[in-house]
């Protein structure tokens, strides 16, 4: 298997008919034709056609799968042509994949919200198995018998009457010569032979060996760098500056004033790194310019007073109050917290007077290209779009503001520009995870079951941050939950699974606090109200209760819940992204303080393509959860970050990384999201497990400032 990864969609066609002819399918997947596909011959392969995905088979066997969708991390450039090639029972050895430049033909260019996979599930499977028809087809024409008689197997068809057989790439013309079947038969699941196995990531031989796959690795003869010195405050904007001195330093082409700052243009990063140093600038305010202490205080008064947006309301929740026998309230906070990918944020742009090129790394392409038209008034379809691998994104990349940088500064020095932020830059100059607080309350009746629950969320520029439709509702008769938005300058942004990143740890801590207010077990009481929500469900549920019950009960056998000593347990389980995650957290006293050792994580995630990358996710989304939980925070002095770079910004390290044992659920279902599922419980399976240990629960990230890590009581600090 092998991963091309080339600068234009003509380079690709020019190599699809170097393959002497074969085989090219394009498929359309919307609208009335989305279950027909269509046959070009190699040299009409230029013509204008409605396509998500090509297939091509050459006449040398070479199976290749033009893939639309951004490469970040999360394996799509192997799982795909995976899906592929199970369909088409193609030789693994001779599969290539080539990474699409944006086109507007196809229907969902993006990388986002744990959608690839689901999305393109079937479209793949029919493209796999449409190719392996018509190959069929046309050996059995060569050989005279019934198509019927044949099979595909390992790159060839066979014909195991007279034992003929003959390779794709020998049959590929002909092939192509067949009409498009207007249906296929798709594979029953027990017959995989790929799908299902560990892959290794198709790239991983151009990673390990320094290749240029990356935003930062391209270069082109000619070409300028830029950095821009932004507003260190959020809340002002540039009134006046002074370049003198920088323009008088070596290299340095240009300094140009931008809308989000001040660009300096030269001829090498280090150059315009240094002579961005030389600015003078002054500063002005354009809106509230904002600290961490006026957003404590904000919290505290949205909560009480202010004016709601009613997101659910299920039977009469200020009866079910006034008549519990026990109400148990809690309050959970999160700070804003930055992004911070590996790679920082750069493109390349290149304006020129009737048409723009742009190359690098960006989630959702399409926006990119047209934020780029709107501000320079440049048709779309004079833009064209060329996609590198991105250097991680956890929502990142999906706003495009470096883009229009690099498209703007272009437009301005008349010449190719790249624009490279610094780490300073990536962690100070916005788009983070929103700041939120939640305040959780439950009504238990005498028998301890929860007959009233209220949630009421206030976020920071976080749209809405609840999620009115999950678990508990439908499991509780009178439910209400609101929420109170607080417009801040301070730009915020989806971060790795948006919302329940931190929703999922607040409320899974609360109703651990809930469950020994009932005086249950936190399993037992969730299951408690699973039961309660498939035997009478109230109101629409977003999630499957059934799943949500397997996950539960498989984690708490796998783990020995409540059986071992010498090791805490704390349980979790969440849905997210279509996805089911339960986690149990075991953690031991190590002098005086609580320590991590091992998570179970079971993971109803639909049906397993690439087991090795499936892994990766969960176990990378664990780890990234975990640390977030731990040691995330961004803070706020007069509109500015106080945290720049991982002097100040704690991560996780190596030697915290707990143990990980980790089982997927063959539930039967497609594949569904599972690059954000597992993160969201993470947080609160591990406070869960915390509290038993120290008798301490905690009420906010990061972790490390609660009284827990600091020595106290445990009682909120905000």
């Amino acid at each position: 298997m092998e991963a091309i990864n080339n600068t234009s969609r003509r380079d690709f066609l020019k190599w699809s008919t170097f393959t002497a002819g074969g085989l090219v399918l394009g498929f359309k997947w919307t609208g009335a034709d989305a279950q027909t596909a269509a046959v070009f011959a190699p040299g009409l392969a230029d013509a204008e056609v409605a396509i998500n995905h090509y297939l091509t088979i050459g006449t040398n066997g070479i199976v290749t799968i033009f893939s639309p969708n951004p490469e970040l991390g999360q394996n799509i450039m192997t799982s795909f042509p995976m899906i592929v090639a199970e369909e088409l029972d193609a030789d693994w050895k001779q599969v290539k994949v080539v990474q699409a430049p944006l086109d507007s033909r196809f229907d969902r260019q993006l990388t986002g919200g744990s959608g690839a996979v689901p999305h393109s599930w079937p479209l793949l499977r029919k493209a796999g198995a449409t190719a392996r028809f018509m190959l069929i087809a046309a050996a059995a024409q060569r050989w005279g018998v019934p198509a019927a008689e044949c099979t595909a197997e390992e790159g060839f068809v066979l014909h195991k009457g007279s034992g003929k057989k003959l390779g794709y790439g020998e049959l590929a013309e002909d092939a192509g010569k067949i009409p498009v079947p207007a249906t296929v038969t798709l594979k029953d699941r027990k017959d995989f032979k790929l799908i299902g196995t560990a892959v290794r990531n198709v790239a991983n031989k151009d990673i390990l060996t320094g290749k240029p796959l990356y935003g930062l690795d391209f270069f082109r003869e000619g070409m300028l760098y830029a950095m821009i010195q932004r507003p260190p405050a959020f809340g002002t904007k540039v009134k006046s500056f002074d370049a003198a001195a920088a323009k008088a330093m070596p290299g340095i082409i240009d300094v140009v004033q931008v809308k989000n700052g001040v660009a300096v243009v030269g001829k090498s990063t280090w150059q315009v790194m240094k002579a961005k140093k030389a600015l003078k600038i002054t500063y002005e305010n354009s809106g509230n310019i904002e600290s961490t202490t006026d957003h404590d205080r904000i919290f505290a008064d949205l909560l009480n007073n202010g004016k709601a947006t009613v997101r659910r309301k299920d039977g009469d929740v200020e009866v079910a109050f006034k008549g519990a026998a026990k109400v148990v309230k809690a309050e959970y906070q999160c700070p804003f917290i930055p992004h911070n990918p590996l790679e920082p944020m750069n493109f390349f742009a290149h304006v020129k007077e009737d048409s723009v090129e742009l190359i690098g790394p960006c989630q959702i392409p399409g926006g990119a290209r047209t934020a780029v038209s709107k501000m320079l008034n440049i048709p779309e379809d004079k833009i064209t779009l060329e996609l590198t691998r991105l250097g991680g994104g956890f929502g990142r990349r999906l706003y495009n503001d470096y883009v229009t940088e690099a498209a703007e500064v272009s437009s301005l020095v008349k010449a190719p520009v790249k624009v490279i932020w610094s780490r300073e830059d990536d962690m100070t100059g916005g788009t983070y995870r929103p700041a939120v607080r939640y305040r959780f309350e439950a009504a238990l009746d005498a028998n301890g079951f929860m007959v009233g629950y209220k949630l009421r969320g206030v976020g920071i520029n976080s749209g809405n941050p609840t999620r009115e439709s999950n678990f508990p509702s439908g499991a509780v008769d009178h439910v209400l939950i609101d929420s109170v938005e607080h417009q801040s300058p301070i730009t915020t942004g989806a971060w790795r699974a948006p919302i329940t990143n931190f929703l999922a740890y607040a409320e899974q801590a609360f109703l651990d606090e809930v469950a020994q207010a009932a005086g249950k077990d936190p399993i037992a009481f969730r299951l408690e109200l699973f039961e309660k929500a498939k035997a009478k469900p109230i109101g629409q549920m977003n999630y499957n209760v059934n799943r949500m019950i397997d996950v539960t009960k498989r984690v708490a056998e796998r783990s020995g819940w409540g059986q071992k000593k010498g090791v805490i347990q704390g349980f979790s389980v969440y849905f997210s992204h279509r996805s089911y995650v339960a986690q149990v957290a075991e953690v031991v006293m190590e002098k005086g303080k609580p320590v991590v050792k091992k998570i179970f994580a079971v993971a109803d995630c639909g049906q397993v393509v690439n087991l090795g990358g499936a892994q990766q996710q969960v176990m990378g989304a664990i780890v990234d959860g975990m640390g977030h939980a731990f040691f995330g925070k961004l803070s706020f002095k007069e509109g500015a970050a106080e945290q720049s770079n991982f002097h100040n910004y704690r991560l996780i390290r190596m030697k915290e990384i707990p143990e990980v044992d980790l089982f997927f659920v063959d539930s039967g279902f497609d594949p569904t999201g599972l690059g954000e599922p597992a993160l969201p419980p993470t947080g609160g399976a591990i406070a869960n497990a915390i509290f038993k240990a120290t008798g301490k629960r905690i009420y906010q990230q990061p972790f490390m400032d609660s009284e827990v890590f600091k020595g106290g009581s445990g009682k909120k600090t905000f």
